[in-house]
C-alpha cells in the first residue's frame, strides 16, 4: 500500500489548486446538483482570485495529498477567525475542504489525510476539529462516521442558488 505524502501548498502552486479543487468538487456534487448551480458556486467559490485570498489569509493551510508522484487530493484547515462558524467556543480547528479524486477513494488514503489534519490541529495545541457536510452525500457521512466524527449541529449552505443543509461533525482527540 502506498503512503500519503502530503506538501503545503504555496502561492505558485494557484493554478494547480484551482483545478483540482474544481475537478474533486464536480466529481463530488455534480450528480446530485444542477450544472447552473455547481457553476455559480465555482465561479465565485473556486476562482483563481478567491483561492490565492484564501492562501494569503495566515489562519488558513492548503495541504496537496500526493500518491506515488501523483496527485490524489487536497485539504484545507481553517484556524482561529478564518472558521466559517464559531462552533466548539473556539477551542477547535475546521477542516473546510478534504478531497479525494474518485480514483484514490476507498483505498485507506481519506483516512491518512485525516490523520494529517489531527496530528497538524495537534502541533497547534487544539484537542477537537469540526467539518460541514452536505446532509445528502451519505459516503462521506458514513466515513467520517467511522473516523468517530459526531453530528453536534447543523447549517445552511447556499450551492448557487440552492440552499442545502450541512450537518456540522465533530472529533475529540
Amino acid at each position: 500500500m502506498f503512503l500519503l505524502e502530503i506538501i503545503p501548498v504555496k502561492l505558485n502552486d494557484l493554478d494547480q489548486l484551482q483545478r483540482l479543487s474544481v475537478k474533486t468538487f464536480k466529481e463530488t456534487f455534480l450528480n446530485q446538483n444542477t450544472d447552473d448551480d455547481i457553476n455559480q458556486y465555482l465561479k465565485v467559490n473556486m476562482s483563481s482570485i478567491q483561492l490565492k485570498n484564501e492562501l494569503n489569509n495566515p489562519y488558513t493551510e492548503f495541504y496537496f495529498a500526493y500518491i506515488d508522484k501523483n496527485i490524489a487530493g487536497y485539504l484545507k484547515l481553517n484556524f482561529k477567525n478564518a472558521q466559517k462558524e464559531d462552533v466548539l467556543e473556539k477551542k477547535g480547528y475546521e477542516i473546510e475542504r478534504f478531497y479525494l479524486l474518485k480514483s484514490f477513494q476507498g483505498k485507506g488514503f481519506g483516512k491518512q489525510l485525516f490523520e494529517k489534519a489531527v496530528t497538524i490541529g495537534k502541533s497547534k495545541g487544539y484537542k477537537k476539529l469540526w467539518l460541514g457536510v452536505w446532509e445528502h452525500n451519505k459516503s462521506a457521512i458514513k466515513f467520517y462516521k467511522k473516523l468517530q466524527l459526531k453530528i453536534f449541529d447543523k447549517h445552511k449552505f447556499l450551492l448557487g442558488s440552492d440552499l442545502q443543509t450541512d450537518f456540522l461533525m465533530k472529533f475529540d482527540f
